[in-house]
């Protein structure tokens, strides 16, 4: 008893209220009678499959089901407990999410529970199929399909929102990662799909969206296309897909807005409204959009070399690594990447956002709106950490290399060994369009960080590549197949942290240890996560570096796949999905910038360096 009092009082558990009130309840006064049995569970089997799922509790949930289902009088089929009692719980579950009083970890372990006790319907159901197979069956209002595009292979942001849709009563066919356009068409056709969601993380999902609204157009369709993912935008949606597809095409930034656009597109008598507004507004953006580009300036390609940055090189600042070539890590320590995660992302995965001043971690356990349930999520997290690092069902590999470099071209960074042969090259691309009149900073490129080959000075720069994703896949499966959403969820998150996490140490290690051009640094972890320390780590793909392609050469000279088991899909993401990449400077003065839109001539001669047509 005293253990119960102190985790409630001291917050030790996030569920220490439920055990205490369990221990008051079935450790009574001796002159009074035990109580065995929470207030609940005496109400109606109908109204206790509902508590079970607007609490999330699945202990009971197979034996009430059971209980209706030899109720035949009451349910002649078992369809007909999922559309009473099942979808009245999960219709509560959906109207307390959409008017906030309810949290998107709640309503997730609310569809774990309805998910288990659909799960133990379907044999029954699927009997009864058998028994008559002329029976209609119509069990849902709307179906959606939902994947992850071709060559992406992140999906949780996708997940949620299959969670949040079957929670509103819609069927969801959810095809996974990597998807085909041939395999989403036949999805559409297969399951008479009213409504199409694509997600993706990575830029070149983008292209592949692009893709399958062309192809639907193409095959005269006019699904409703829903647009998502952390790449994706409103602006990129009108401007770039809803162009080339006659049917709606809506951009939904989060789980709960894709409930609303998928209600508003069925609904006859708002649909017509809805798309017409969707449509001005998109049309509005797309004018915005091309008016910016007629007043857009740009600086010729070769102006904009002449004014890059330029920054002093000499033995004080080249430090020379520690060693050259390759190191791998395998089985890395997951307890001591723990240390270093950045836990704001995870808690945007679930949907928790404090107020100022209760906005960010630590601080988010203080908000009186969304600080309990973070703590839940957060204590959850914790606890699946320490089994990982227990049992070692998730694994962290990662690689780094060194290598002499210098720049050339003005913005290439060639490698080249101790011959002073080449082993490979990256190729940049530099900031272009013109800044403000009273803006006299310089034009940078990547390059600029490293010394050029016409001073005669050996520069170095480093690459690496980290995933904590093995295992992760085994993982979800097993928890899919016990119907269990939440921890599927939970499990992805946490490995993209520590992923994230090993970046951020492997970074560390890199300043202080490996290459040691700072040896002395002292940081504490939020002052690692503020990057107050010297050197970046940009990866392909982002602001610095928008090319994706650029990663072929990081797997190539490196062999990061023979050493690491982390490859790369065809479209360039990276497997495992928990994982990233990058390029590390040590120059004091390099910074991260975004190079930002460019102009044709700066194409044609990047295309030119790459030899690509």
């Amino acid at each position: 008893l005293l253990d119960l009092c102190e985790n409630l009082i001291w917050n030790r558990s996030s569920d220490a209220t439920e055990k205490l009130l369990e221990y008051a309840q079935t450790h009574a006064d001796k002159g009074q009678a035990k109580v065995n049995v929470q207030d609940w569970r005496l109400e109606s089997v109908e109204k206790r499959l509902e508590h079970s799922i607007v609490k999330g509790i699945d202990q009971f949930i197979e034996q009430d089901v059971e209980e209706c289902r030899q109720n035949v009088e009451k349910f002649v089929r078992p369809l007909h407990i999922i559309e009473g009692p099942l979808m009245n719980g999960i219709s509560i579950v959906g109207d307390l999410f959409g008017d906030g009083k309810m949290f998107l970890p709640q309503v997730i372990k609310s569809a774990r529970v309805m998910k288990k006790a659909v799960a133990y319907l379907i044999p029954f159901m699927e009997q009864e199929k058998l028994d008559n197979p002329d029976a209609a069956t119509d069990d849902h209002v709307s179906t959606v399909v939902i994947a992850t595009v071709k060559g992406d292979v992140h999906d949780i942001g996708k997940n949620i929102v299959g969670v949040v849709l079957a929670c509103n009563n819609f069927k969801v066919i959810d095809l996974g990662v990597m998807t085909p356009c041939e395999k989403i068409i036949a999805a559409i056709e297969e399951h008479k799909a009213d409504i199409l969601g694509l997600s993706g993380l990575i830029t070149p999902s983008l292209d592949e969206m692009i893709y399958v609204a062309k192809e639907l157009q193409r095959l005269d369709y006019r699904i409703p296309l829903i647009i998502g993912g952390a790449t994706t935008s409103k602006k990129h949606t009108a401007v770039k897909i809803a162009p080339r597809y006659v049917g709606p095409v809506i951009h939904c930034l989060d789980a709960s807005r894709s409930v609303i656009a998928c209600a508003k597109l069925l609904d006859m008598d708002g649909k017509d409204d809805y798309l017409e507004e969707i449509q001005e507004e998109y049309e509005e953006i797309r004018v915005d959009h091309y008016d910016s580009l007629a007043d857009r300036v740009y600086l010729k390609y070769e102006q904009v070399k002449r004014n890059k940055l330029t920054l002093k090189f000499d033995d004080d600042v080249i430090k020379a690594p520690t060693f050259l070539g390759t190191k791998a890590f395998i089985n890395y320590d997951l307890n001591t990447l723990r240390k270093y995660v950045d836990w704001k992302p995870f808690f945007d995965v679930w949907q928790l956002r404090g107020k100022y001043p209760n906005r960010n971690y630590p601080k988010i356990f203080n908000d009186e709106t969304v600080g309990a349930e973070a703590r839940k999520v957060y204590d959850d997290a914790q606890r699946m950490i320490e089994r990982f690092i227990r049992t070692g069902e998730l694994k962290a590999n990662g690689i780094v290399g060194f290598y002499r470099a210098n720049s050339i071209n003005d913005d290439d960074i060639v490698l080249f060994d101790e011959k002073g042969e080449e082993i490979c090259r990256f190729y940049g691309l530099r900031q272009q369009a013109a800044k403000e009149s009273q803006d006299n900073s310089s034009y940078m490129s990547l390059a600029d960080f490293v010394a050029p080959r016409e001073s005669g000075l050996t520069d170095y720069v480093g690459l690496f590549v980290v995933s904590a994703g093995f295992g992760c896949e085994e993982l979800c499966a097993q928890y899919l197949a016990n119907n269990d959403v939440y921890n599927d969820i939970m499990v992805k998150a946490v490995a993209d942290r520590l992923a994230e996490a090993f970046a951020e140490h492997l970074h560390e290690r890199v300043r202080r240890e490996l290459w040691a051009y700072d040896p002395g640094e002292q940081f504490q972890t939020d002052d690692l996560l503020r990057v107050n320390y010297q050197g970046i780590r940009p990866a392909p793909g982002y602001p610095s570096q928008p090319d994706h392609t650029e990663k072929l050469t990081y797997w190539k000279v490196m062999d990061v796949e023979r050493q690491t088991n982390i490859r790369l899909t065809e479209s360039l993401a990276i497997w495992p999905s928990a994982s990233t990449c990058g390029m590390y400077f040590a120059h004091p003065e390099s910074k991260y910038f975004a190079v930002g839109k460019i102009d044709k001539d700066q194409v044609v001669d990047y295309s030119r360096r790459k030899g690509q047509p």
